[in-house]
């Protein structure tokens, strides 16, 4: 065969060389080509991520209760004083009370910091108020919503840290209302009436007796550390370092940079599920408690430290769309949102108050962000969220664990994803240098020409 007549035919008939021809390395720089993403690729701009940020606002002061009405006739309740009607909160998507709305009211003081916009905060300090005076003006007989009674009366760590850390945010803030009796009986909660192991570390009798949950560093540890910081006793601070190196100590998995969700005293043998959203809660705390740690208190280093190594392995792990899957290092578990907006959050948070380098994982947390953000729908709505979840000892209970909009824990995340993104775009620059994502290093153009 005569390869170069070949050529030449064609040639002449348009296969190659035509105006709509598909382009090769000599007519064009293929490694310029556009890439098909399944999320987008692109540098997050600060308003395309308030408007997210504003669908998700829109859709929770829709849909979580602002007031308190009579339990009888549903009228609106609007003097407090009173005090003597029958209460419940009026009804709502989600719980006023729970942990997943600590995360969101901290998520909403967040935003209005990054986005300048009062409302956000007015989210927080709202509904704060509304459960303060709650606190105040009612006795318990009178209050039949359930969740209010164990926010009075916790039963875990689940219905005292999250709130107490917001609290103390939000009273930071300016909020004026009166939440150190609310304040005051969560941390003496989480301080004195936890169950802990003989070592002091914070546990639960379920599933099994001496079980340590990786979910519990969140759920005590930044309320400790707020605490501290509110008043000054260093004795909140030393019990929340305590916290943070026993749990990574039983559960932090050194070669995969990873934690274990569960831990059980009386196993000899450890299975290891490394459940996303629990290294969320993990990599959240550290985070949370470095930013109002005395950088001279001992522990100080060993918690940054400790944060570094989980960074580091948490985006070992993260996936080409930008997400984390359910089991980390489980790649056919499914895409999580809550755990992948925690992590955007974290990342960028530790990158702002420069825990972590930028030029590393900046990249990382804007992938992150990208594919959070597909996941509000036009509702406000975030989708892809796992439900709440026990603990389990095989691959199943994890894999096939359901999503929902419903699921309250992916709302706050988002909140705090985004809100952190914005101020690292506030203070950092990037490019799309040699087709990917850059850090911008000021008076110096590295795009590849």
């Amino acid at each position: 065969m005569n390869y170069k007549l070949t050529t030449i035919t064609l040639l002449a008939f348009g296969v190659f060389g035509t105006a709509n021809a598909q382009k090769t390395d000599a007519t064009a720089p293929l490694h310029l080509m556009q890439p098909d993403y399944p999320t987008p690729y692109v540098i997050p701009q600060k308003e395309k991520i308030k408007e997210v940020l504003d669908r998700v606002y829109n859709y929770l002061d829709k849909n979580s209760a602002s007031k308190i009405i009579d339990a009888n006739t549903k009228a609106e309740i609007t003097n407090y004083k009173k005090g003597n009607q029958d209460i419940v909160f009026e009804p709502g998507a989600f719980r006023l009370t729970s942990y997943e709305w600590g995360v969101t009211y901290a998520g909403m003081l967040l935003a209005s910091k990054a986005t300048g916009e009062k409302y956000y905060a007015d989210y927080t300090n709202k509904r704060v108020q509304l459960i303060a005076d709650i606190a105040e003006n009612y006795n318990e007989k009178n209050i039949k919503d359930k969740d209010m009674l164990r926010t009075l009366h916790p039963e875990a760590l689940d219905f005292a840290g999250a709130l107490c850390a917001a609290f103390i945010k939000a009273k930071k803030d300016g909020l004026k209302a009166n939440v150190d009796p609310l304040v005051n009986n969560y941390i003496d909660f989480i301080s004195n009436k936890q169950f802990r192991l003989k070592d002091g570390t914070l546990a639960r009798n379920r599933p099994q007796d001496n079980t340590l949950w990786l979910d519990d560093m969140f759920m005590s540890v930044p309320a400790l550390a707020q605490m501290g910081s509110y008043t000054g006793n260093t004795k909140y601070f030393d019990d929340a370092v305590k916290q943070v190196n026993q749990f990574s100590e039983r559960m932090f998995n050194s070669q995969k940079g990873i934690y274990m969700h569960g831990w059980v005293e009386s196993m000899q043998v450890h299975p290891q599920f490394h459940w996303a959203r629990a290294n969320g809660w993990a990599v959240m705390t550290m985070v949370e408690l470095l930013e109002v740690l005395p950088k001279n208190h001992p522990g100080y280093n060993q918690v940054l430290t400790q944060l570094q190594k989980h960074i580091a392995g948490l985006v070992q792990y993260q996936d080409g769309t930008g997400f984390w899957h359910q089991l980390l290092d489980r790649n056919d578990s499914y895409l999580e949102t809550s755990a992948t907006a925690i992590y955007a959050y974290s990342i960028a948070r530790a990158i702002n108050r420069g825990y972590v380098d930028k030029m590393t994982y900046a990249p990382a947390v804007l992938l992150a962000w990208n594919a959070v953000s597909t996941k509000v729908n036009d509702k406000g709505q975030v989708e892809g969220t796992c439900v709440g979840t026990g603990m389990g000892f095989d691959p199943a209970f994890y894999y096939y664990r359901p999503i929902s909009v419903f699921a309250a824990h992916g709302y706050g995340p988002v909140l705090l994803a985004g809100s952190e993104v914005i101020l690292l775009l506030k203070d950092s620059q990037f490019q799309i240098n040699d087709s990917s994502i850059q850090l911008k290093i000021e008076g110096k153009d590295n795009l590849h020409k």
